[in-house]
């Protein structure tokens, strides 16, 4: 076995690329694309060695041509996801004792494959699965899973490197130990980055890890199981299980070995999680570790100083770029009423020059589909309320369709009620909704920012006087995990902004740094005495 100091390759972030037309990028992903609509895959199990089959499936369809099968893929039965628990903990042992820069090579790997061979493949499966845009695609499931997995490399080596200092005659140092037992990772649809980095990072840090892809995201949650198969990944350091969420969340977190929670996804289920975990607490080996990245109810509000066309930008963006299905979208947004009538007007210009809702593979489009035909239900039963509410006004969009996709016309509501439902309630679609404030109201109004919502994720400010940008700083400081100034509320860079929220929002984590991966570890102190004393006594006892 080599030994020394061994140095990590450099992180920098993986440049994003254009797409442009003529671009060989361009041809490849589409190329890719047609491939995977035109063929038929079939998603196993993926448990220890085995990809197993059941004889209950489920079929996969992309958002955007729901009647179009892409596939199938197998649920677990309860004695799979217990044989998934048991092939975890077998390979815990071997997994945790091997070389950090063992691991780390395999995660740079996989980031190295990501970036090249496998980079149209994991987009054109995003496009499919999750009815992205090749940018959407591109800067998250290439792009920022490649960060995730080379910064986190760099975090690692920091985090071994820390250790305390020592005095004569002893040697101080620590371990960064993996949990004691697995590491359960409940991942979303909207992300393939944090559907890949959720059980990645743990894994990293030496855990051993159960992995439960969300429902609407298994087609490409298949590529990154492919990308860490050949990056050389060991058999059983991840199974993946896919089914009734309930009956496999039940199944691991009864298991005594259970000793940490990776989870993105709604409150509601975060917190049912944690008094499951709570209740089954004296059941457990050690105290489980619990982090979760929640909703959000993201706020944009402008000064009266800020520029009107980067104030509509910023709506633009933020609150329908992925059919505003990110945790991060602009959803509340308050306008001063100097320039409220031109900003919103700037905005429906925006909506007006996008097409029509439709598929990815047109990359003259900026709207595709939500995801599935819950989220468009309830989308348009809010949508329909707003054009019967008085105090409400949709003011562009509005309209809908699922007759081939489930498509949503980016919509935005006008309210004169600051508490209007559509102001408070996550919705997670291309819907925003605007309350216009008096100008001489702005300091009144950001105490109304901060206590309209449970949340506490993301939000920006756009001012261009100092002295007000310094005010909503502070006054906003508990209400934005991420704060945003003169920009939209979404868009973290692995690297550069650490993502992660409070209140209502999760544990804020911080994904994408050092102190994430800290929870997934459990340091020993060792103290080594080298001339060991012999005489109980001390000086003082004469």
């Amino acid at each position: 076995m080599g030994k020394g100091f061994f140095e990590v390759p450099l992180a920098i972030n993986e440049p994003i690329k254009s797409y442009a037309p003529g671009t060989p990028e361009r041809d490849e992903v589409l190329k890719q694309y047609k491939e995977y609509f035109n063929g038929s895959i079939e998603v196993p199990l993926y448990i220890g060695s085995d990809e197993i089959t059941t004889s209950n499936t489920r079929t996969m369809s992309p958002p955007h041509d729901h009647k179009h099968l892409l596939g199938k893929y197998h649920l677990a039965e309860k004695s799979h996801v217990s044989l998934a628990i048991e092939n975890a903990l077998k390979s815990r042992a071997a997994w945790a004792s091997l070389s950090w820069e063992q691991r780390a090579s395999i995660f740079l790997k996989a980031a190295d494959l990501l970036a090249g061979p496998y980079r149209a493949k994991i987009n054109a499966a995003t496009m499919l699965a999750q009815s992205k845009t090749i940018h959407q695609a591109e800067i998250d499931a290439a792009c920022e899973f490649i960060d995730f997995l080379r910064f986190n490399v760099s975090y690692m080596a920091q985090i071994y490197a820390e250790q305390p200092e020592s005095s004569e005659g002893i040697w101080n140092r620590v371990e960064y130990r993996p949990l004691e037992g697995f590491v359960y990772a409940i991942t979303p649809f909207n992300f393939t980055a944090i559907a890949g980095n959720l059980p990645a990072s743990a894994a990293m840090m030496g855990n051993v890890v159960v992995w439960k892809p969300s429902d609407s995201q298994i087609f490409s949650a298949k590529v990154i199981v492919d990308i860490f198969k050949e990056a050389g990944l060991p058999d059983g350091v991840i199974n993946v299980v896919y089914g009734d969420p309930v009956m496999i969340t039940e199944t691991v977190l009864a298991s005594a070995d259970f000793s940490g929670i990776h989870f993105t996804g709604s409150t509601h289920v975060f917190k049912s999680l944690w008094k499951q975990i709570g209740n089954n607490i004296d059941r457990y080996k050690t105290y489980p570790r619990i982090v979760g990245e929640t909703g959000g109810k993201d706020f944009i509000i402008a000064h009266p100083t800020a520029k009107p066309q980067q104030v509509a930008t910023a709506i633009t963006r933020g609150a329908f770029e992925f059919q505003g299905q990110k945790c991060s979208a602009a959803s509340r947004v308050y306008l001063p009423k100097s320039t409220s009538a031109e900003i919103l007007a700037l905005v429906k210009k925006d909506v007006a020059s996008f097409n029509p809702p439709g598929s990815p593979e047109d990359m003259s489009n900026f709207i595709t589909a939500v995801i599935h035909e819950g989220s468009f239900d309830k989308l348009v039963s809010y949508i329909e309320q707003a054009k019967k509410d008085k105090d409400a006004t949709i003011v562009a969009g509005g309209s809908y369709d699922k007759s081939k996709g489930y498509f949503i016309e980016p919509t935005v509501i006008l309210t004169t009620d600051p508490h209007y439902s559509t102001m408070e309630t996550e919705l997670f679609g291309p819907v925003v909704t605007v309350y216009v404030y008096e100008d001489k109201d702005w300091s009144k109004t950001l105490k109304l920012v901060d206590t309209t919502s449970e949340y506490a994720l993301t939000g920006a400010v756009l001012a261009k006087d100092r002295y007000a940008i310094d005010e909503a700083t502070k006054a906003l400081q508990n209400c934005a995990g991420n704060f945003y100034i003169n920009d939209k509320p979404t868009g973290a860079v692995v690297g550069q902004q650490p993502f992660g929220g409070a209140r209502a929002s999760g544990t804020n984590d911080k994904a994408g740094s050092a102190q994430n991966l800290l929870r997934w570890v459990s340091p020993r102190l060792i103290k080594e005495t080298f001339v060991t004393p012999e005489d109980y006594r001390y000086p003082f006892l004469g």
